[in-house]
């Protein structure tokens, strides 16, 4: 018996048009490639859409999508990711299933999980993701024994970065110990983290991230080209990596340095000559000798190249008129920099404190929650967490 790990498709998360309809095609591919491996069942680990509310072209493209696999009895599963996660609890994928054609494993009442038994009578459950960790409460509430003592083969679907496995580049991301899982599942369908990774860790049984479903910004199309899913087959314990390449990607990186530019243009048409039909990403840093950024001719050159999709990364183009600083990186990446830079001019030195605090700001109002009431909560907690219960009590 096979079955599909899929994770982090972010359908719709590209702005580029032709960028937006590739995430559908590696979404149809992903799904085909699983139809024709005969899997018994699809997992979807998280953030099959890049919101909660996408346009209605992109559902009707993955609604036809999913009907094929429904319409071959194969059953695909979900949990909500961080990014089509809603506060309100209303998302596209509660349409999705209501229509029968997946699943949210995602019962979770009391602090209990209930088990989904799939046809093949693999049970699975899981938890959703959430945006800067908020669903670490639920992990630290769960009631993990009697998931941990159920017989039978069992999944584990989460949407997380685990602290274990964290790479360098993501040391300022939100992150918990693989210990909040609960033990004795014999795979663990993560999603989140855009790596590859599937090894075997003791008490817990194959941990796996089968990476983005195709890359998701500007870098992950320079570092990975391409993104992929796991197909498992579960009678001889092989996880396998499969790769989605719809388009080639090239990519381009131009050091500006002591050049004028006149001179980046030279460069930028003599590299773009061969490129019918593919993605290339062209980065240009450094500090041009004269002239501004804004002097390259960016238009004219791309539009003559006969490329599928042209994407230019200047963050690091300066000129000696005029140097600003710049922070690249992902939004999580980024606030963390702006804080430490700014917590060395304050009193308040506690980055950890200081997460939290940007983390309740980014509440929302709750279904049935007046506005007063939301901001009464809001100001509440964040009287506990600067510690003015007592200087509160007196003003009020």
């Amino acid at each position: 018996m096979k079955f599909s790990h899929i994770a982090d498709c972010h359908v719709g998360g590209w702005r580029e048009p032709e960028l937006k309809k590739l995430s559908i095609l590696h979404f149809k591919e992903a799904i085909f490639q699983s139809i024709k491996e005969n899997v018994g069942f699809i997992l979807i680990a998280g953030d099959l859409f890049n919101t909660s509310l996408p346009d209605i072209e992109l559902i009707k493209e993955v609604a036809d999508t999913l009907r094929k696999a429904h319409d071959l009895n194969i059953s695909v599963y979900v949990i909500p990711g961080s990014h089509d996660y809603s506060v309100s609890g209303k998302t596209m994928l509660d349409v999705l299933e209501k229509a029968g054609l997946l699943e949210n494993v995602m019962k979770l009442k009391d602090n209990n999980l209930e088990f989904t038994i799939d046809k093949t009578n693999v049970k699975i459950t899981g938890l959703y993701g959430r945006r800067r960790g908020l669903e670490k409460q639920d992990y630290l509430m769960l009631n993990k024994e009697s998931l941990e003592k159920e017989s039978g083969y069992k999944i584990f679907m989460f949407h997380a970065l685990l602290e274990e496995l964290k790479p360098r580049d993501l040391e300022n991301v939100e992150a918990y110990s693989m210990f909040l899982l609960p033990k004795n599942f014999n795979y663990y369908a993560g999603g989140h983290p855009h790596f590859v990774y599937a090894k075997q860790h003791e008490g817990y049984g194959t941990i796996a991230y089968p990476g983005p479903l195709f890359p998701n910004n500007f870098k992950e199309l320079e570092e990975l080209k391409q993104g992929g899913f796991f197909i498992v087959d579960v009678t001889n314990n092989i996880t396998k990596h499969i790769s989605i390449k719809i388009k080639e990607v090239s990519s381009l990186l131009i050091d500006a340095n002591n050049q004028i530019p006149s001179q980046i243009e030279k460069e930028l048409i003599d590299n773009l000559k061969d490129v019918e039909d593919k993605i290339i990403t062209i980065r240009i840093e450094g500090t041009l000798s004269s002239g501004k950024p804004s002097d390259i001719n960016f238009r004219e050159i791309t539009q003559k190249a006969n490329a599928y999709s042209i994407l230019r990364n200047t963050n690091k183009l300066e000129s000696k008129e005029f140097e600003a600083p710049k922070i690249g990186g992902t939004v999580e990446e980024i606030e963390t920099k702006i804080l430490i830079e700014n917590l060395k001019n304050s009193n308040l030195n506690d980055i950890k404190f200081s997460n939290e605090l940007m983390n309740l700001l980014s509440r929302e109002r709750e279904d049935g929650e007046t506005k007063i009431d939301f901001e009464s909560r809001i100001i509440s907690d964040v009287i506990k967490i600067l510690r003015l219960d007592n200087i509160w009590k007196d003003v009020t």
